[in-house]
Formats: structure tokens, sequence, C-alpha cells
């Protein structure tokens, strides 16, 4: 994996920076995108702090804008040479119950979570092609479980995942991997929670990160195309 290069969508935080720090330990330069580019810039310059093999660049890109994210792989191929590996981490989440859900609401979540996956993929198909790369989306238990108050949520991450598995057939004869790892319970600051030490019985982001390097390192001829993962334990009701 060393010297690969990787793309993070929403990677200044959360899911996406464990991501991160998981690959730069592998040796990997890494690119983290944020709407914010203070934000993108802070999160590179913490986690180059770190002192890890791989290089970080922070990028500002909106995935719900499709220059946008045309305008990240730019860069990003002109600081590294080559994308090996994009993680479409960007997401959010309203829930409300469908009478009191707005159409604002309905149309970021989807906007965001399933169009800018789309847009996350036609970016850089080019780039995953020539270097027989892998594309790995972050989906949720929610793209199978679906919910009371989660209909703009459940309809996102139901896409997705339904999303990612048709990618996975269209660009597995040019040898590009695509996976989705469909995550329970992830201490983040997703939705508004801060992480705290009742969180520690969640799955932590570093878990996440670990879960992307294995699915790298598996071997080839083999492809994890739906990943479920959960906390082990969580508390009794």
């Amino acid at each position: 994996m060393k010297n690969q290069v990787a793309l993070i969508t929403g990677g200044s935080k959360g899911i996406g920076y464990g991501i991160a720090e998981a690959l730069l330990m592998q040796g990997v330069h890494v690119a983290v995108t944020s709407r914010s580019e203070e934000a993108a810039k802070n999160a590179a310059q913490s986690l180059n702090a770190l002192g890890l093999s791989g290089k970080a660049i922070g990028v500002m890109a909106d995935v719900r804008d499709f220059k946008s994210q045309q305008n990240a792989v730019i860069q990003v191929l002109k600081s590294f040479g080559a994308i090996n590996i994009v993680v479409a981490n960007a997401g959010l989440g309203h829930f409300a119950s469908i009478e009191d859900l707005s159409i604002n609401q309905w149309n970021e979540t989807i906007d965001t979570n399933l169009t800018g996956v789309f847009y996350s993929i036609k970016a850089t198909v080019d780039a995953l092609k020539a270097s027989k790369g892998y594309f790995i989306t972050i989906s949720s238990l929610a793209g199978t479980n679906f919910f009371a108050k989660g209909s703009a949520y459940n309809a996102s991450k139901f896409g997705l995942t339904g999303f990612t598995q048709s990618v996975m057939l269209d660009l597995r004869q040019y040898g590009v991997k695509v996976s989705t790892i469909m995550p329970g319970s992830v201490s983040t600051y997703f939705n508004g929670n801060t992480p705290k030490e009742e969180d520690v019985w969640k799955i932590q982001i570093e878990d996440i990160g670990e879960l992307v390097v294995d699915l790298i390192k598996m071997n080839p001829r083999t492809l994890p195309s739906k990943i479920e993962v959960r906390p082990t334990m969580p508390p009794r009701k």
C-alpha cells in the first residue's frame, strides 16, 4: 500500500478522519475533502503532525457539486500523480416523521448521501480504471433496516447500498474493486453528537479505518462487496 493515493470525501473528522489516519499508517498518501477549506486544511495539518508514513493534503470540495469534485480530483492528481483509493464517506442525516420532514431536509439528505456518491465515482472513475483501484462507500445498517422518522436517511442509504453493488458489477471488468461498508452505531460527530466516554461501546472511527485497510490488503481474487459491522455488545435497554 505504500505510496498509493487515497481520496476521502468528508475526511476532516469522524469516520473519514479515522480512515485517513489508518491509511497514512500504511504509507498511503491521503487527500481529505470538506466543504470548508479551513476544516480540510486543519485536518491535513493534524494528520501530518502524527508523523506517519504517508502525506496528507486538505482539499475543499462539496460532494453535491460535480464541478467541485472534479476540481478536487485535478488537485489530487496534480499533487500525487494518481488515485488508487476513493472512499465516499461524506454524509449527513435529517430525522423526522414524514409530516415534519421538510423539502429542504429531504433534498439535502439525498443530494449528499446518494447523488454526492454518484458524483464521487463519476469524477474519479477514469483515475481508478487507470490504477485498477478501489472504490469504497460508507453506507449504514440504515441501508437495510428501516425505522420511524428515518424516511430520508433510509432512502439515501438503501439507495447507496444498491448503487454501490451495481457499480461493483460495472467496474470489476476493469480491475476496479468496489465495496460498501454498512456500520451500525459509531462514535462520531454525526447528527450533532459529540464523542464521549459513554460511547465506548460503539464502533470507533479507528475500527472502520482498520476495516478499510483490511479490504485493500485482501487477496485481489476475493472481493467482500458488502460488509455489515455493528457494536459487539450495545447497552441493554
